[in-house]
């Protein structure tokens, strides 16, 4: 996968296609952006449901002391 980019960039490059290649290369950050906010809304999701998880057993904990 990364030789096809590595073809494209090389290719638009050496034909003096530098608008193409910008817009070649503000998608290629936009990709990687998308990427990167998947992750941490996956990470942060996680997150949310190991506390809740964490906060039912102290609950419960708490409860079955009284």
């Amino acid at each position: 996968m990364l030789n096809f980019f590595r073809k494209i960039r090389q290719k638009l490059l050496q034909q003096n296609q530098v608008t193409r290649y910008l817009a070649y290369s503000v998608g290629e950050i936009f990709l990687v952006v998308i990427g990167i906010l998947v992750a941490l809304q996956v990470n942060n999701r996680n997150e949310v449901t190991q506390l809740e998880k964490l906060g039912l057993h102290f609950r419960i904990n708490r409860v079955s002391k009284y």
